[in-house]
């Protein structure tokens, strides 16, 4: 037991010292600060003014003021200038020299009826293009209307959305603003156990193909057995991936808390922080550790194949689809988590991770059910660690062009012999 402790500290305390790491665990406590700090960044570039200057032809003489007005219940930042109709060359000039970030010529057709041609240097910022052609489907409303002898009341009638209210008759279904809010923080955590999950797994495989490439393997694996040399490791690399998760997301809960007093409104809000259930916080960590434990010994004994690190991705390749899978259908699963290939998928262990997650986040899962897709991942865990081990005892034995998964069968005779 004291060679396993050996292998997991050197695991761990290698790959905290490896400039590597710490360049990556900079770059990324960088990325986390300029997220949580967005607003800041975005006020500093634009000295706290986001306007848009928009030059206006109106060909049709009678539709500017009432557009203008649209506008300023639109989008502020908005300026309108109207301009006359014969300077469209040189108001051309001025859109392409910055003086305004474009122009709109409004006209009518043949039937009178309200079009516009939008002009700019690039048609690129559609959040503008949008604002704009809402103004304009406001004033266009308005004038037919007015043509139909339509009151105020009767057009905001007209124009009123249909009420639409959505009741759950389950006695423990969620509402439609705890689904939202569910939604919003399932989607987070998602990418989270995913990104962390890739990048441990990948960097076990690299791990063992870099020390056989090395031929270290050949001294560790007759000091140790093989199931001590790989969960050593796998543990290792754990605790180096929790704890600088860790450091990041306590980086970002501060850089949160100085930029948003009240943590319960808006943002957390929206993406379900404000009342984030203790449960949905350690169902996330449970199914990280134990999807992190079943792909990084599927790395660990496929690193074990492969003589060259060059060779490693294409080996990895399939371990990767199988995580983007999981993802994929989880994703699906936002939008439609009582599926039946979602159900039905979520107990398969590679996806299991990922999409049992997102069931227990959207649903009222029954507990037999959240408990039945742990067995599994720990099945599933076990089973590949006793065949991984197998493989990985001859696999970091064997040399050559060695990138196929035929290979595995050759490891597996010479764990025999």
């Amino acid at each position: 037991m004291n060679k396993f402790w050996i292998i997991l500290s050197h695991a761990f305390l290698t790959k905290l010292k490896a400039k590597s790491f710490i360049v990556i665990t900079v770059i990324m406590i960088v990325g986390v600060l300029a997220m949580t700090n967005m607003e800041r960044i975005v006020d500093l570039f634009s000295n706290g003014k986001d306007e848009k200057k928009i030059a206006v032809m109106d060909q049709t003489g009678n539709v500017f003021d009432s557009y203008k007005a649209q506008m300023k219940n639109i989008n502020k930042n908005i300026i309108l200038s109207k301009v006359k109709s014969d300077e469209e060359s040189q108001i051309e000039k001025q859109v392409r020299e910055g003086k305004y970030d474009g122009y709109l010529s409004i006209r009518t057709d043949e039937k009178n009826i309200i079009d516009a041609v939008y002009k700019a240097k690039t048609i690129t910022d559609s959040d503008t293009m949008g604002d704009l052609q809402t103004g304009l489907q406001g004033v266009k409303a308005m004038q037919a209307a007015s043509q139909l002898k339509l009151a105020p009341d009767q057009l905001q009638l007209l124009n009123n959305p249909v009420q639409f209210d959505k009741v759950a008759l389950s006695n423990n279904a969620k509402t439609q603003e705890e689904l939202n809010q569910a939604r919003g923080l399932v989607y987070i955590l998602l990418f989270i156990i995913y990104f962390a999950v890739i990048f441990y797994a990948n960097m076990i495989g690299m791990e063992v193909a870099t020390e056989k490439s090395s031929r270290v393997m050949e001294i560790l694996i007759s000091s140790a057995s093989p199931i001590q040399h790989m969960f050593g490791k796998i543990l290792g690399v754990a605790l180096l991936g929790l704890a600088q998760m860790a450091l990041i997301l306590t980086v970002g809960y501060i850089s949160l808390k100085q930029n948003y007093q009240n943590m319960n409104d808006g943002f957390f809000e929206v993406f379900g922080f404000g009342n984030i259930s203790v449960s949905t916080i350690v169902y996330a960590v449970v199914f990280f550790l134990l999807g992190y434990l079943l792909y990084s010994t599927f790395a660990a004994f496929l690193g074990s194949l492969v003589s060259r690190i060059e060779d490693m991705q294409q080996m990895i390749m399939p371990m990767t689809f199988l995580i983007m899978i999981g993802f994929f259908i989880s994703m699906y699963g936002l939008g439609n988590p009582e599926a039946k290939f979602v159900t039905v998928t979520s107990f398969i262990p590679f996806f299991t991770p990922m999409i049992m997650f997102m069931r227990i986040g959207m649903l009222d899962v029954p507990t037999w059910q959240a408990l039945l897709g742990i067995a599994a991942l720990i099945a599933a865990i076990i089973a590949l660690a006793w065949f991984g081990a197998r493989v990985y005892r001859g696999g970091v034995l064997m040399y050559g062009k060695s990138n196929s998964f035929k290979d595995i069968k050759k490891a597996l005779q010479i764990t025999k012999n």
